[in-house]
């Protein structure tokens, strides 16, 4: 096994990378298109108690978590794959080296933009339509909204959409672009899948869920120039601090030395009338004798 190959993937690219960002193609509009009106079909299905709140019901009172307990632990466990924080970290840190790699910050604003898109488009919602869980449910039959809950769309599925669909959106090359969508999407159906199971998420909220996360990754080729306007503007603020550069100290070189006072107080000369009479003191004396 060649390990020189291995090594070389850990250094930093000599350029930055030439290909062009994905753009919004009529395949990637007509996505958009259609689970936008997938979108707002859950939310009038909802919002007018049909036959899909039924469905909610049905299986909320199934309990599958009790159907099934012998899985309770290890999906539990699983369902963090899909909880903001954790998920946002490890991801943030893996375009993080990716950013230093390819020398582009590209990665990690393409990842904070559509986690503030995230949190604004699923957070308005949550909190305008105030729907309960399962595990707070009132009133059998009802849609159970208005009543201060946060739980439609689902958060834990449309941030798993996002936040491993992005490493599929970045790919660079069309292989490992398939191959994480592949991931991405066992995970984010997982994740779903998880929610109901555990009773936290109606059937109806995941649906939301998983059309509000693929509607942010549909429509972030829309963001790309503004995206490229934050790392030009970033790279000239490096640029212009760069050349600037702190401000130089002193060296000690250039520094005054102050004057050392010396130890010994030095003695006083003689006058010159001192130095006179001291030299007629002798003749003085010789002349008595």
């Amino acid at each position: 096994m060649r390990t020189d190959r291995i090594f070389s993937r850990l250094e930093q690219e000599p350029h930055r990378p030439s290909a062009p960002p994905p753009r919004m193609s009529r395949v990637r509009l007509g996505l958009f298109s259609a689970t936008s009106v997938f979108y707002v079909a859950i939310v009038v299905a909802v919002l007018g108690t049909t036959w899909l709140v039924q469905l909610d019901w049905q299986v909320m009172l199934f309990r599958p978590y009790k159907q099934w307990p012998e899985w309770h632990g290890a999906l539990d466990a699983f369902v963090v794959m899909g909880q903001r924080a954790p998920t946002a970290v490890l991801v943030a840190s893996w375009l993080g080296w990716r950013s230093w790699r390819q020398r582009t910050l590209r990665p990690l604003l393409a990842l904070g933009v559509s986690l503030l898109l995230l949190n604004v488009t699923v957070g308005a919602v949550k909190i305008g339509l105030g729907r309960l869980g399962p595990h707070y449910a009132t009133s059998v039959g009802s849609a159970e909204l208005y009543a201060g809950g946060d739980i439609f769309p689902s958060g834990h599925t449309a941030n798993a959409v996002v936040t491993w669909g992005i490493l599929a959106y970045l790919a660079t090359t069309p292989r490992a672009r398939r191959v994480l969508s592949v991931v991405a999407g066992v995970l984010t159906l997982g994740v779903g899948a998880t929610t109901v199971y555990l009773g936290t998420h109606w059937v109806s909220d995941v649906l939301l869920g998983w059309a509000a996360g693929l509607l942010i990754l549909l429509g972030l080729p829309w963001c790309e120039p503004a995206i490229a306007r934050a790392e030009a503007l970033i790279f000239a603020l490096r640029e212009r601090f760069a050349a600037v550069g702190p401000p130089l100290a002193p060296s000690p070189a250039s520094r005054p030395v102050p004057a050392r006072k010396p130890l010994v107080k030095p003695r006083a000369l003689p006058s010159h009338q001192e130095q006179a009479s001291e030299k007629r003191t002798p003749d003085a004396v010789a002349s008595r004798y």
